[in-house]
């Protein structure tokens, strides 16, 4: 039994910290913006930093934060980046509609 002991107690111990872990991540739980997704998939993902930013998503939070502009990505196709500033139009004009409503 004393050979035991020693992994009962690292066992028990395993365990309640893992729950502990369990509480504090739901607690602590952030949600992220999915626009954020969305525009990050709509760009190249080469996260060459080009543009000025870090990375793709950096450069895909400035554009959602209108700190940046598309053509701040230079290896971006037209047809992409077309579809990337109608698609954030349509983002701007709803965002403005829902702020007069």
């Amino acid at each position: 039994m004393p050979i035991l002991l020693p992994a009962f107690v690292l066992g028990g111990t395993g365990f309640i910290l893992g729950i502990l872990i369990f509480v504090v991540s739901k607690y602590f739980h952030v949600e992220e913006d999915h626009r954020i997704d969305d525009i990050e998939g709509m760009l190249p993902k080469y996260n060459c930093g080009a543009c000025g930013y870090a990375g793709c998503r950096d450069m895909a939070q400035g554009l959602l934060a209108k700190q940046a502009k598309v053509e701040q990505c230079k290896p971006i196709k037209t047809e992409a980046k077309i579809a990337l500033m109608k698609h954030l139009d349509e983002l701007f004009k709803s965002e403005l509609e829902l702020k007069k409503q």
